[in-house]
């Protein structure tokens, strides 16, 4: 394989990854507005919930009853964690490191949004 040919799959890769990274930042940005949502409606409910002073005189599940805000934002909050929502949040770092990975035994390695740096060949002496 010439030179040429290399230098054009590497540009036909590093295309690729870039094109794959950015289709993940949309909804990246999404999934993380939708966690902060969540963990402030969480955090707001949680403050009502402990500043209530019928909170430390009945039951944990009356409580609860009694906050209806708070359970259904913690519900929701369990629920995107059992989904995955930590997983979403970052997946262009986790694509990104994981080609930092197999690209450093090329003596290569990508930035975030996943063009390609070239490093300089070691001097074996």
């Amino acid at each position: 394989m010439s030179s040429l040919e290399q230098a054009e799959d590497l540009k036909a890769f590093e295309r690729r990854l870039t094109e794959y990274v950015s289709c993940l930042q949309p909804a990246t940005g999404r999934w993380r507005m939708i966690l902060i949502v969540v963990s402030v409606c969480t955090a707001t409910g949680a403050w009502n919930w402990l500043i209530d002073p019928d909170t430390q005189k009945v039951s944990f599940f009356s409580s609860l009853w009694n906050h209806p805000f708070f359970t259904i934002s913690c519900i929701t909050l369990i629920a995107l964690f059992f989904a995955g929502i930590h997983k979403r949040v970052v997946a262009p770092s986790i694509i990104a490191a994981r080609c930092r990975t197999v690209l450093s035994e090329y003596n290569m390695s990508c930035d975030d949004t996943g063009k390609l740096i070239l490093k300089p060949r070691p001097n074996i002496q």
